[in-house]
């Protein structure tokens, strides 16, 4: 990391600036007093480092052109460490799944993302529930018959079969917006109403009953790959005020600091 010389050099040059300039001699000058440039501290530079990581793995996870905007990717990785570190998942767990509630139903807002390979494992379409919008999605809740999409930050369960064939348990982790998502049989599953096909006869895409359902063709895949344990992040649009304790940064930056060996001032 060369963050320490860079900060240091213009900590000295900004010092420096502010010494006379007029080199005539000054009779009874003072003797020169020393400069002490301050480096910057270990919190500091754990950030920097963690906001660095964020874009490296954004762009070599093949982010860039996939449609998942990089401050959406920031939140759901400032989530993913945070629960990491409170225990919510386990250490080996490196699977995330990041919804974009925001984009049209026509666009395809769900990504898969191996962080360790930093590797993009699916993108496709993702359905929100019929009273959170038409096309976009605009309302949500946490309510048990609302039959509306939740957001926040859910830890995947277990498989089973269902009457969508296989499907997934979600598990709300965001007090007052996901909590209920168990009770409420919030799930992972396909859906025929999910496709290109229903887009072009619809204008938009088919809607749940809050599940995040996906393509028929791809649900199986997908649930095999984020079952057990793994983050799902949906998140939505500016108005619908999301605003949780997982996104704070400065846990994030200690939970990356602790998996990259760095010691951070304060801790």
């Amino acid at each position: 990391m060369s963050y320490l010389p860079t900060v240091s050099a213009s900590l000295l040059l900004s010092a420096l600036s502010f010494l006379p300039t007029n080199s005539a001699p000054v009779a009874a000058a003072p003797a020169p007093t020393a400069v002490v440039v301050e480096a910057p501290s270990s919190r500091a530079l754990a950030t920097a480092a963690f906001e660095q990581h964020i874009l490296q793995s954004y762009a070599q996870s093949g982010l860039v052109t996939s449609g998942l905007p990089v401050l959406v990717f920031r939140e759901a990785l400032i989530g993913f460490y945070n629960l990491r570190q409170q225990g919510k998942i386990a250490p080996d767990q490196h699977v995330l799944t990041v919804i974009d509630f925001s984009q049209s139903s026509k666009a395809q807002r769900f990504w898969v993302i191996d962080l360790e390979k930093q590797r993009l494992l699916f993108r496709t379409l993702v359905a929100h529930g019929k009273n959170t919008g038409e096309d976009l999605a605009r309302t949500f809740s946490n309510r048990e018959g609302s039959e509306m999409s939740s957001l926040g930050f859910y830890r995947t369960g277990r498989t089973y079969q269902g009457k969508h064939g296989l499907s997934l348990k979600l598990h709300g982790l965001d007090t007052n917006y996901n909590t209920n998502a168990y009770n409420r049989a919030v799930v992972v599953h396909g859906a025929s109403y999910v496709s290109e096909d229903f887009v072009r006869q619809h204008g938009r895409l088919g809607r749940s009953q809050g599940c995040p359902a996906l393509p028929v063709g791809e649900s199986s895949d997908i649930i095999r790959a984020i079952k057990n344990g793994s983050v799902v992040y949906a998140h939505g649009p500016a108005q619908a005020s999301y605003a949780s304790n997982w996104l704070n940064l400065e846990p994030a930056v200690l939970a990356f600091a602790g998996t990259t060996g760095r010691v951070v001032a304060g801790q």
